[in-house]
């Protein structure tokens, strides 16, 4: 049997409307919505990313290479957009502190149970970091797995790094669809 899991990266407040919010999040917000809304009507795992930075985040490297602060844990900015919220309640969350969600394969291997296989898909933010740096982590840990990101769920930086992230992920075997 095959399970399927829907990975919604980072739609967090400081990355739609926020410090690092772009028009082009806020764009995307409502086919992500019906996104989570389709895959939990069809029984799809559905795990979300919340990228999650402390007080000392100007200290980090991270920091260092992009001072803005943002997502810093319990702020308005590190919440899930509130159109999101509540659909994702009862959903596994996943904090990470970087890029990637470095758990996220265990979270998947926990959650397939005794399934053949998986198939997994990501939709969120930002297409250029945090979606692509996950994508790339499901696809080593599950390279003969069906893994796709879909376009209109997603949003770089800029539109421009949008496409070379989905470029990037085509190259690497990730569906674009």
């Amino acid at each position: 049997m095959k399970k399927r899991f829907l990975i919604v990266v980072d739609m967090q407040n400081d990355f739609i409307d926020g410090s690092l919010g772009t028009p082009e999040a806020q764009t995307i917000v409502p086919a992500v919505i019906q996104r989570v809304r389709d895959a939990k009507a069809a029984e799809d795992t559905v795990i979300a990313t919340l990228d999650t930075h402390g007080d000392d985040y100007l200290e980090t490297r991270e920091g260092r290479w992009l001072p803005v602060p943002h997502c810093i844990q319990g702020t308005e900015g590190w919440r899930v957009h509130p159109g999101l919220a509540a659909l994702l309640e009862g959903c596994e969350q996943v904090q990470k502190t970087s890029f990637a969600a470095v758990r996220l394969p265990e979270v998947i291997f926990r959650e397939a149970g005794d399934a053949d296989e998986v198939e997994i898909e990501l939709i969120g933010l930002c297409t250029d970091i945090c979606v692509v740096s996950n994508a790339l982590v499901l696809k080593s840990a599950f390279p003969e797995a069906d893994i796709s990101v879909r376009r209109d769920c997603c949003a770089g930086v800029t539109p421009e790094k949008h496409e070379a992230a989905l470029t990037t992920m085509a190259s690497c075997q990730i569906d674009v669809i």
